[in-house]
């Protein structure tokens, strides 16, 4: 989701059908404010959470919203689906209709889902130089070994892609469980390192992305807004 971006004397040329050339006088008289601080510069960029107004007249004032969901098994990451229900569908929120989702679950799996309307703040959590920490609860049909955590660390090479994932960490939980964080997000990529022990997963769930972890007081298929904190926290 690209994030809008715009010179103050487009945005104001296409909202207020005018020229361009119409602006500069506007701004010489003071008459537009950013942000609630008097624009002078027709160069000054805005997007789409700035606060625009001429002459007390608002223009611009979009809001960013930040939702965690607990998703469960069986809802897909999407924001439509003819089979099946959807995150979207989930969602009591103003805002329903401006959100997109912030790295998706399979449908099987289970877990911590983001959502904004802010491209910018989406695009750095998914973006693979921020190396954003997603880590995963995850049970197995046979029992763990420490040869796992090693193997994990290493890497593993997927022919198809032709690429070696990056070191993963793995702490063992139990027999069967295990917490698995990684820092990229490849296609059914927990599923694929276990298939290399013969070990099915038969149960996968996101418990955190970065520092934010999914709260524990929110049923499956709820949500709520993030808080400030947690909004600015999450890269650590």
């Amino acid at each position: 989701m690209e994030s809008k971006r715009a010179r103050l004397d487009r945005f104001l040329s296409s909202e207020l059908k005018i020229k361009r050339k119409d602006i500069r006088l506007m701004l010489a008289q003071n008459r537009v404010r950013v942000d609630g601080i008097v624009a002078k510069d027709i160069q000054q960029l805005v997007d789409e959470f700035s606060h625009v107004s001429l002459d007390d007249r608002v223009l611009k004032n979009n809001t960013p919203s930040y939702v965690m969901l607990n998703k469960p098994v069986g809802v897909v990451s999407a924001t439509k689906d003819v089979k099946h229900k959807t995150v979207i569908d989930l969602l009591e929120h103003p805002a329903k209709s401006e959100l997109h989702i912030v790295g998706r679950l399979d449908l099987n799996t289970s877990g911590l889902v983001l959502l904004t309307n802010d491209g910018r703040w989406s695009r750095n959590l998914m973006s693979p130089e921020c190396k954003v920490e997603k880590r995963y609860r995850v049970t197995l049909q046979n029992p763990l070994s420490e040869e796992y955590i090693h193997a994990f660390a290493k890497g593993f090479y997927f022919e198809f892609e032709d690429i070696t994932t990056q070191a993963a960490k793995l702490e063992i939980i139990g027999e069967y469980v295990a917490e698995v964080t990684l820092t990229e997000g490849k296609y059914h990529q927990i599923k694929r390192m276990f298939g290399r022990f013969r070990n099915p997963v038969i149960g996968l769930h996101r418990c955190s992305v970065g520092e934010l972890t999914l709260d524990a007081y929110l049923n499956e298929g709820a949500s709520r807004d993030l808080t400030a904190a947690e909004v600015n926290g999450i890269f650590g």
